[in-house]
């Protein structure tokens, strides 16, 4: 037998023994001496200004007691923290984690709201870009309201696509201000500037709508007067109807 060799071995085992006992200690006591000095909070999907921010974030962790500012690196539960941010409707992920430095990242990813629903029936609710259901928290946001006739599989299936339409395009997000469902399924539109109502018809092709509307408002209106109009009917392929405010109808 090699007894050098088995020396060797020997000693090597015990070395590295050693160091990760020492190496898990120092952790420790690092571990257990350095408080958070810093939380990062990171939002994904910030569609809708304002929806969620990192303000709302950190007060809801405050109520749990969970906010690890200026806590002992040791004492924080980073999936406690992410449990915690789960419970809020509008978070559809939460991933949360510690440096050595101090720091405490949180990232979310947040379920982009579309449309605000506000029922003939009472319901009160937010429906996100993939149809679901959002409770109304009363969070501050300039989110387009829809009204009228709406239950919840026709705000599910159809106004969820019609938001997501207008959301997808900057112009649109920034000029419609209101939704409004007619007894028999069609839409108007209410804009934030022009005293004009828009109707839509039936919610096909709001895509190409919207664009045809837009070319209107730009070589139209804008020549024209966007407060010439009372009405202005977009349910027709390649014509748009529009009534004067003295109800003189004209085809453009």
């Amino acid at each position: 037998m090699n007894w050098k060799k088995v020396i060797l071995i020997i000693l090597d085992t015990v070395l590295a023994v050693y160091l990760l006992f020492a190496v898990t200690s120092f952790n420790r006591l690092d571990d257990k001496a350095i408080v958070c000095s810093q939380v990062k909070i990171e939002i994904k999907d910030d569609v809708v200004n304002g929806f969620l921010n990192a303000d709302e974030i950190k007060r809801l962790l405050v109520r749990q007691n969970a906010y690890p500012l200026a806590k002992p690196m040791a004492d924080i539960d980073v999936r406690h923290i992410e449990e915690v941010l789960k419970t809020n409707s509008f978070i559809s992920d939460a991933q949360s984690y510690k440096t050595q430095s101090g720091f405490v990242i949180i990232s979310l990813a947040q379920r982009t709201p579309v449309l605000h629903i506000k029922a003939d029936t009472g319901d009160d609710y937010y429906i996100d870009s993939k149809g679901g259901y959002m409770a109304n928290m009363k969070y501050c946001s300039d989110i387009i309201v829809a009204t009228g006739n709406i239950n919840r599989r026709y705000a599910s299936k159809v106004l969820a696509k019609v938001g997501n339409a207008i959301l997808a395009d900057k112009f649109w997000q920034n000029q419609i201000e209101q939704l409004h469902v007619l007894a028999d399924g069609t839409i108007e539109m209410a804009p934030r500037v022009g005293e004009h109502i828009v109707y839509l018809g039936q919610p096909v092709d709001i895509g190409k709508k919207l664009h045809r509307l837009e070319m209107f408002y730009r070589y139209g209106l804008s020549q024209a007067g966007w407060n010439k109009y009372s009405h202005i009917n977009m349910a027709f392929d390649n014509q748009i109807i529009c009534k004067k405010k003295k109800q003189n109808n004209s085809s453009i």
